[in-house]
């Protein structure tokens, strides 16, 4: 009879490795667009030519690249008239958004109890953890779009809403962390800031777009309204954009989403990250009027980084305390094989045994154990990704000692 339970991971695993190649892909395809037109709004000059001025030309662009020169021009409002073909760039968001959520729910959503829930976070019902993962997409994406609405239209209102959103954010990335395995609620919040840079495409940028070309082609005046909404929402997705890098890649990273004050290392990060993303936005601007660079922004956001790497750096890692009954001062190597024995025994075999050989690891015998110490050593001890979610309960003093045996007894035999 076919045992279904291996073949079903399999294809999990599959599906996993297909997805996440699409998926950053496809974001390295939005992303460099995203970018590229950030810099080239920002970097475009007046036109010197008096026919592009008669045209209604309100910047150019002289560049050269991979043997050839361009010359991209941007309307002050819109061409008297539109040819036949219009490159619309919006695939790259929906393609991205769509893998995105895919891969989420192949890894996330079909493995609830193990990936979303924590139970030493929040002991919860798996349904209940999906509904409330699928809300934090759909409901900070109607919160942000209400504050853009109502603050987003007021004269001056950009500062205000910025602050208020950074706020949302800041709550969210807390309310997560309580809720959730840190590294769900890691990538939770990336994914909820990444579904709004896709929503903000989808409900208002392209749209608008479309509405404009409309008009233009009906020979009607065009409203600037919708110009002026697309780029405010395309200008907030540049600086979300190194903030969601961050959220998705953490998760290789248990150091960082285990730590008691996760929800702060994380909001830290994406301040590092927006930072650093509006050095290069001001950068743009300044090289044009011939200023210098803003650094002051990059150097803020590197010694944010710097920071947070100096709050999480691990304390060195002690010496257990002898074992009962004997003499020495510390135990001896033996002792501490012994004891990494029994911690392999009692916290990682359960997932790692001849029957249940998770990503092709057993754990069931000590010859198994030295074979594997270096990644016992690696994902326990220094990155304490294992066990997932600390679904055995490993402790701090437990992860010491497989740090010391391993430096000891396996590293310096």
């Amino acid at each position: 009879m076919l045992d279904l339970g291996p073949v079903w991971t399999y294809a999990l695993d599959w599906a996993n490795l297909l997805l996440r190649w699409a998926h950053v892909v496809v974001a390295i395809a939005w992303i460099g667009s995203s970018f590229y037109f950030v810099w080239l709004d920002n970097t475009l000059s007046p036109p010197v030519d008096e026919e592009l001025k008669a045209k209604g030309v309100g910047g150019e662009l002289w560049a050269v690249h991979g043997g050839g020169f361009y010359n991209p021009q941007k309307y002050a409002g819109a061409p008297k008239a539109l040819p036949a073909h219009l490159h619309w760039f919006y695939w790259e968001s929906y393609s991205t958004w769509l893998t995105g959520f895919a891969l989420f729910t192949v890894l996330y959503l079909f493995n609830a109890g193990t990936f979303l829930i924590d139970s030493s976070v929040h002991a919860w019902h798996a349904h209940a953890a999906v509904a409330a993962a699928l809300g934090f997409l759909a409901g900070f994406w109607v919160v942000y779009d209400g504050l853009c609405r109502t603050l987003g239209r007021r004269p001056g209102g950009d500062a205000l809403l910025g602050g208020a959103v950074a706020a949302v954010v800041v709550f969210a990335a807390w309310l997560a962390c309580q809720l959730f395995a840190g590294r769900a609620a890691f990538l939770l919040v990336g994914a909820m800031m990444a579904t709004t840079m896709s929503a903000n495409v989808f409900f208002w940028i392209i749209p608008g777009q479309r509405t404009v070309v409309a008009a233009i082609r009906e020979g009607k005046p065009v409203d600037p309204v919708h110009g002026q909404r697309g780029k405010q929402r395309s200008v907030h997705n540049t600086y979300f954009t190194l903030p969601v890098l961050f959220a998705m890649l953490s998760n290789h990273y248990g150091w960082a989403y285990s730590h008691p004050q996760n929800w702060l290392v994380l909001v830290l990060m994406m301040v590092a990250a927006a930072l650093i993303r509006h050095f290069f936005v001001a950068r743009h601007k300044t090289e044009l009027a011939g200023q210098p660079a803003p650094w002051a922004w990059a150097v803020a956001g590197v010694l944010l980084l710097v920071g947070v790497a100096v709050w999480l750096a691990p304390a060195p890692v002690p010496i257990p305390a002898k074992s009962v009954g004997s003499g020495s001062a510390a135990p001896t190597s033996g002792e501490l094989r012994d004891q990494a024995l029994a911690i392999v025994h009692q916290r990682c075999e359960v997932c790692h045994n001849a029957q249940l050989a998770n990503k092709g690891v057993m754990l069931h015998t000590p010859a198994l154990i030295d074979q594997h110490a270096q990644q016992i050593y690696q994902q326990a001890v220094v990155l304490k990704v294992m066990p997932m979610n600390n679904a055995t309960q490993i402790t701090a003093d437990e992860r010491n000692t497989l740090g010391a045996w391993y430096s000891q007894s396996v590293a310096r035999p």
